[in-house]
């Protein structure tokens, strides 16, 4: 379900785009008109004839209306602005008319068209998508036509007779470019009604104009061409006020088609499936306007959340790099007093010795305790064998990280533990820069600057630009508001008393990080950054891995925030974190990263249905915002800017990964599915500068260690 689900979702979501596309006339949408051709192979009679072309039986014959009768017709509605208007004139002066809509239209505002049916009017089709039928196949004439049908079955249960060409004018205009069409569309059963008096109304010349040009001469009678939709209609609905009235004066009607011409209604009641798959459709088009009108505010939202977030972060990390770097700046004093590394290792061959070996060269007083989690692969053995003083192996049978680092609290002798990960290497003042800010006696916790030490590869780099960005830059924001919502695995160093006083590290989640330090901002204590404490953490170099790590970080994540949800109701320190925190975590981690693929989303979209140029200029506009926010964070952690030169791609392709993964942790939470621990495979590869140089391995040792380097 994990996987069918949001497979589902996102095929759903484009064929609501797509549906919203094609009914919006973005998709196959062809607005090409033609020129006028010669009139050569266009029966006489009927450029000689009336506006009503019957083609049905092969030999055309035209009709007219008769005198005093008037057809009011309404081309490219329905509106939801305009159609009301006309037919409540239309209703006021007891007025019938002809409404030729087009199948889009229909389909968005079906209620206008069973209002039309409702009130007596009769309705014509108009084409699905208002083409200029000339430039088109038989074939998708056929299809403007039965989509056409299909909304009119969709919205009033009916289907009609009655066709007027997108771009006609009168029958005498019929040329050898048009005239094909019309008998197509004949041999297919419709009655073609062009008009033989046109208000000109769509160019808006003021009520006095259009109602001179829509009165017939001499009462005769007329088929008026007006609109009801294709933009402003004001002057249409006021005209009405006066020519309807003027008319009727002078013993006209106002009725319908087939009323004036005493011919058999123009509609057919739709039945059975068809009736059915026209309601689906106008349903389906219901659902896809409600989920783009809901894109489309979730994109807005998303759009200041990104802009407010990028703005909040280049602030605060900025206030919290001017305290921190400060001459006089201090936490208190000077902590010089030995502490207790923890690494809990489960088969962590590959990378134990290096990691060993760099807390070995630590410039500050060390204890460092191993525990190995059960491992198979001979991890403790190798720890023993290096023979270094200060540290210690604790071996236990597998039973997690959290269980392990608990293990290793009980072993230290020390009231300040430090907390890394087996597959990280150290700095040799990285230690006790961490520990410095346990000066200040409020502070609980304080996290560590961890940084990507795998770089090279294309996926490497992405990952580096998330640390130095996304990670720590947060952290530099979170810690000026006081609720820095995780203390990272890799490097993380914790008061004993604290942890003492929220019970351990936790096993309730699979973000132990998060868990506890949350539960430690609950209990009052400060949570720290300490932006000098570098560690060199060896990242995921494959999508399955990078996938594996994060769905479980996701998903940990989101466990923690329902585990501390009490925190919001709560009164003291809990309850500032429940209200500061909890939903600033809430936001920026779990809900902002779910919407945030809606900017790619609808860049796909605008590239492909238009507006393409503001499409392309809003995009780069945010990734600029983007770059502006990377650059000053790798300038402040003073990494080269060359690893920048990947950020659109990492926009375009890592974003749709980091999506689909919080996606899935969404629904394994909302399903109620369990997430297990999964064990990342690691090359060992990762030095940190400054560090202790690498024991050379043997040949066969190096040439298995790049047998197992995963593939990017």
């Amino acid at each position: 379900m994990r996987y069918l689900l949001p497979t589902t979702f996102l095929v759903a979501l484009l064929a609501m785009l797509m549906l919203r596309g094609y009914v919006h006339s973005e998709i196959l949408a062809d607005h090409r008109v033609s020129d006028a051709d010669s009139q050569s192979r266009v029966p006489k009679d009927v450029l000689s004839g009336g506006p009503v072309i019957d083609a049905r039986t092969g030999d055309a014959e035209t009709l007219r209306i008769p005198d005093r009768r008037i057809v009011l017709t309404f081309d490219d509605g329905p509106d939801p602005v305009w159609t009301p208007k006309v037919l409540d004139k239309l209703k006021e002066y007891d007025a019938h008319g002809v409404f030729f809509v087009t199948g889009n239209m229909a389909a968005r505002y079906p209620g206008l068209v069973e209002r039309m049916v409702a009130e007596g009017h009769e309705i014509g089709l108009h084409t699905f998508n208002h083409p200029d039928l000339s430039y088109q196949s038989t074939g998708r004439i056929d299809w403007e036509l039965s989509q056409n049908q299909l909304a009119l079955a969709g919205a009033a249960g009916i289907r009609t007779s009655l066709f007027r060409p997108p771009y006609s004018s009168f029958s005498y205009a019929m040329d050898n470019t048009s005239w094909p069409v019309t008998e197509y569309i004949g041999s297919r059963g419709y009655l073609t009604v062009v008009n033989d008096t046109d208000s000109e109304d769509w160019k808006r010349p003021g009520v006095r104009a259009i109602v001179e040009r829509a009165t017939p001469k001499d009462g005769k009678g007329a088929i008026i061409l007006m609109h009801d939709s294709g933009g402003d209609r004001s002057q249409t609905v006021a005209a009405l006020d006066t020519l309807i009235p003027d008319l009727k004066e002078r013993g006209y009607t106002f009725t319908r088609l087939t009323t004036a011409l005493d011919a058999p209604s123009a509609h057919t009641p739709v039945t059975g499936f068809a009736l059915w798959k026209g309601k689906a459709f106008v349903s389906a088009v219901a659902v896809s306007e409600r989920i783009t009108g809901v894109l489309v505010v979730g994109l807005a939202v998303i759009g200041v959340l990104v802009l407010a977030r990028f703005g909040l972060m280049l602030l605060l990390s900025f206030l919290h790099a001017r305290k921190v770097r400060r001459r006089n700046f201090g936490w208190g004093p000077p902590v010089t007093r030995p502490v207790s590394v923890l690494v809990p290792a489960y088969n962590e061959s590959a990378c134990i010795e290096a990691t060993v070996r760099s807390l070995a060269a630590s410039e500050h007083p060390i204890e460092i305790i191993v525990i190995d989690d059960g491992s198979t692969d001979g991890t403790a053995d190798l720890v023993e064998a290096m023979r270094l003083p200060r540290v210690r192996v604790v071996r236990q049978r597998n039973a997690g990280k959290p269980a392990a680092l608990n293990n290793g609290i009980r072993h230290a002798r020390y009231d300040i533990v430090v907390m890394m990960d087996g597959d990280t290497v150290f700095e040799p003042a990285t230690v006790r820069e961490l520990v410095q800010p346990f000066g200040d006696p409020r502070v609980g916790a304080v996290a560590g600057n961890a940084k990507v030490g795998n770089r090279d590869s294309l996926i490497g780099a992405w990952q580096h630009i998330e640390y130095v960005m996304g990670f720590n830059l947060d952290r530099r924001m979170y810690d000026v508001l006081g609720c820095m919502p995780t203390i990272p695995g890799a490097v993380g160093a914790f008061r004993r008393e604290a942890l003492d006083r929220v019970g351990g590290m936790s096993e309730d989640t699979l973000a132990e990080d998060t868990d506890v330090t949350m539960a430690l901002h609950r209990d009052g204590w400060r949570v720290v950054y300490a932006e000098n404490a570098r560690a060199w953490t060896e990242a995921p170099e494959s999508v399955q891995q990078l996938w594996s790590q994060r769905y479980r970080w996701s998903y940990g994540t989101m466990q923690a925030i329902w585990k501390h949800r009490r925190a919001v109701i709560e009164r003291g320190p809990s309850g500032r974190f429940g209200r500061v925190g909890l939903p600033f975590v809430s936001l920026f981690m779990v809900l902002a990263p779910l919407l945030a693929p809606l900017i790619d989303v609808f860049l796909l979209y605008g590239l492909v249905f238009g507006p393409t140029g503001k499409t392309v200029a809003a995009w780069f506009g945010v990734l600029v915002v983007q770059a502006v926010c990377a650059a000053y964070a790798f300038r402040l952690d003073k990494e080269r800017m060359t690893h920048l030169i990947s950020l659109p791609l990492q926009q375009i392709l890592y974003r749709q990964l980091m999506y689909v993964v919080l996606l899935q942790s969404w629904i394994t939470a909302l399903t109620g599915g369990r997430l297990r621990w999964q064990k990342l495979r690691r090359t060992g590869a990762v030095e940190a500068p400054g560090g202790p140089p690498r024991r050379p391995q043997s040949p066969g040792a190096a040439a298995e260690a790049v047998e197992r380097r995963p593939y990017v």
